[in-house]
């Protein structure tokens, strides 16, 4: 387990205004309460609550990967009306302190879903 620090910096704070994910036309996820996760250079992520997640459309995943600084991630597959994107979404059951404001959150790969909007 690596600590964010001056040299890697991670940021969760709360999002200002709501966040939606779609994907196949279909809103998969929508929260008030969505975090936005800075790490380093990357772009930010947006993480949303699960109970705030249609899970009919999550489809858990036997892929798993491991950061230094947050953790092993869990990852699910969406699937809306017959569309499939594998291993779209990740999530952390027993994040690193250093983050443990994720946890059971979810989070979207852009390229895998149609939109992850702040509104």
């Amino acid at each position: 387990m690596l600590a964010p620090g001056p040299d890697h910096p991670i940021t969760v704070t709360k999002s200002p205004r709501p966040v939606r994910v779609l994907f196949n036309g279909t809103i998969v996820a929508e929260s008030t309460n969505a975090l936005k996760l800075q790490e380093a250079d990357y772009r930010p992520v947006f993480y949303l609550p699960r109970e705030d997640a249609r899970l009919e459309h999550f489809m858990h995943s036997d892929h798993s990967s491991r950061c230094p600084y947050k953790g092993r991630a869990a990852y699910f597959s969406l699937v809306v009306t017959g569309k499939r994107s594998e291993n779209a979404a990740w999530t952390y059951e027993a994040p690193f302190p250093a983050v443990e404001a994720i946890k059971d959150f979810l989070a979207f790969y852009p390229f895998k879903v149609d939109a992850i909007e702040e509104f």
